[in-house]
């Protein structure tokens, strides 16, 4: 998959996980060289179990209505962890405790953590890209 697209998939998990009011959400870029074995984690937390799986829900909705489909889904029925692994990037939902304990962000401390604007940014170039192309012919 293009990083573009990726990126869109990306952030379109993002508007999933804020639909459902998911808190402290982060975006973390791995490094090719760290032996990452996808692009991207975004980064979550729910208050409750029941909230936990309205946001994996959620994600899935949205990814499934363009297409993508999870490769793996792992922590659904426990709802402390819940991992949704889509190659290019993985979703991780928890619940404040395990977020805290298995503290993903320190242990990944070498990626580059990104804003919903950083995503954002490379459609916008692309779309004024095309605007001004459109106005050339």
């Amino acid at each position: 998959m293009k990083k573009n697209d990726v990126k869109r998939q990306v952030a379109e998990a993002i508007s999933a996980c804020q639909e459902k009011k998911a808190e402290e959400i982060t975006i973390l870029e791995l490094e090719k060289g760290s032996g990452a074995f996808t692009d991207y984690f975004v980064v979550c937390s729910g208050t409750n179990p029941r909230q936990i799986q309205a946001i994996s829900d959620e994600v899935e909705e949205r990814l499934k209505k363009n297409g993508m489909r999870p490769t793996h889904v792992e922590g659904y029925k426990q709802a402390e962890w819940v991992l949704l692994d889509y190659v290019d990037f993985v979703v991780h939902v928890f619940s404040e405790k395990s977020r805290r304990f298995y503290d993903l962000e320190r242990l990944w401390k070498s990626a580059k953590r990104l804003e919903l604007s950083d995503l954002a940014r490379t459609r916008l170039r692309r779309a004024a890209a095309r605007h001004h192309a459109r106005k050339r012919a």
